[in-house]
C-alpha cells in the first residue's frame, strides 16, 4: 500500500494523477450532471473533509507499512 501512495510523486504518475484530476473536472461541469442536486449529507463531508488541513504525507492510517 505504501507503494502505492508513492507512486504520484514520480513523473510519470504526477501526469497520470493530473490526467485523471482534469478528466474528473470536466466530468463535473458537465450541464447535466451540474443541475442534478447534491445530497446534504455528501455535500456535508466534502466540506468537512475540504476544512481539514492538508496532510504532506497523505492519509494517516492506524496500520503500519512494515507489517
Amino acid at each position: 500500500m505504501g507503494r502505492q501512495l508513492q507512486t504520484w510523486r514520480t513523473e510519470g504518475g504526477q501526469k497520470l494523477w493530473l490526467s485523471m484530476l482534469v478528466d474528473a473536472m470536466e466530468e463535473a461541469a458537465r450541464p447535466e450532471l451540474r443541475s442534478v442536486p447534491c445530497d446534504r449529507l455528501t455535500l456535508a463531508a466534502v466540506r468537512a473533509q475540504l476544512a481539514s488541513p492538508a496532510s504532506p504525507y497523505g492519509p494517516v492510517s492506524v496500520f503500519s507499512l512494515r507489517n
